[in-house]
C-alpha cells in the first residue's frame, strides 16, 4: 500500500504505453486503461500493472476504473489523461457525429476521469497530467474538432488546478508536438515529415519516451510546486509562432 500508483488512460500504445513503462521503471504501480481490449491485452504479464479494458467516455466505465484500481492498489497518486481520438477533416465535412466522437473522449473523458479520481487524490495529495496537443495552442487546417477539444483541455487543466490546489492536488498539461509514433509515421508522407522538420527548431520529431519523461516528472515530487502549467513538449514548434522557416536562415 506504500507503493505509488498511477492510472494512465490510452495506455495500449504510443505515448500512454511509454509513460506507463517509465512509471514502472521509477518504481510505481500502474493501471493501464484503454478501450482497445485486444491491443491492451498484449501487455498482459507486465509486472506491476492492472489492465483495464474500459472506455473513458462512459461514466460507468470511469467509476469502474477508480473502484478496480483502489481495490488493486489501495491508493491513487497520479492520473494521466492521455486517451484521445484524432479525426481530421475540413469544417464542411465535420458533421456533428464526428464532433461528438472527438469531444466525448478528448474532453468529456478528461472531465469524468478527473472528477472520479479526485477523492482518492485528496487522500494522497496526488497529481493529474492532461495530454493536450500543440493543436490546442496553435490553429491548423482540418482540426476544427480536434484542435478545439485540445484547447478546451488546456482550459480545463487550469480550472482544475485552481479549484483542487487547496487539497494539495496538482494539475498540469503537456502539449506534444509531432511525435514519431507508428500511427504518425504510417500517415505522414515524406513531404509532411520534411515540412515539420523545417518548422521545428530542433529539426526533428519527438519520441514517445521524451514525452513520457515530461509527464512522469510532472507527476513526481520533483514538481511539487508546479501546478496549472501548460508545457509544450514540441521541439520549439509552438514558440516559432508565425515565423517562416525560410526567414530563419
Amino acid at each position: 500500500m506504500d507503493q505509488k500508483c498511477a492510472i494512465v488512460t490510452g495506455a495500449a500504445r504510443g505515448i500512454g504505453l511509454a509513460t506507463a513503462k517509465l512509471f514502472l521503471e521509477q518504481g510505481w504501480r500502474v493501471a493501464l486503461l484503454d478501450r482497445d481490449a485486444e491491443e491492451l491485452a498484449k501487455q498482459d504479464g507486465l509486472a506491476g500493472t492492472l489492465l483495464l479494458p474500459l472506455d473513458i467516455a462512459k461514466p460507468a466505465d470511469v467509476d469502474a476504473m477508480v473502484t478496480r484500481t483502489l481495490d488493486w492498489s489501495g491508493r491513487i497518486d497520479a492520473l494521466v489523461n492521455n486517451a484521445g481520438v484524432a479525426e481530421f477533416g475540413p469544417i464542411e465535412q465535420t458533421d456533428f457525429q464526428m464532433w461528438r466522437r472527438v469531444m466525448e473522449t478528448n474532453l468529456d473523458g478528461v472531465f469524468l476521469c478527473t472528477q472520479a479520481v479526485t477523492p482518492a487524490l485528496k487522500a494522497t495529495q496526488g497529481s493529474v497530467v492532461n495530454i493536450a496537443s500543440i493543436s490546442g495552442l496553435r490553429a491548423s487546417t482540418l482540426r476544427v474538432a480536434y484542435g478545439t477539444s485540445k484547447a478546451a483541455v488546456i482550459q480545463l487543466t487550469k480550472q482544475h488546478a485552481t479549484e483542487l490546489g487547496e487539497y494539495g492536488i496538482r494539475v498540469n498539461c503537456v502539449c506534444p508536438g509531432p511525435v514519431r509514433t507508428k500511427l504518425a509515421m504510417a500517415v505522414h508522407t515524406q513531404e509532411i515529415i520534411d515540412a515539420y522538420h523545417d518548422a521545428i527548431p530542433l529539426n526533428r520529431y519527438g519520441s514517445e519516451r521524451e514525452i513520457a519523461e515530461v509527464i512522469t516528472f510532472l507527476c513526481s515530487d520533483r514538481a511539487s510546486y508546479v501546478t496549472g502549467q501548460v508545457v509544450a513538449a514540441d521541439g520549439g514548434f509552438e514558440s516559432t509562432g508565425v515565423g517562416l522557416p525560410a526567414l530563419r536562415r
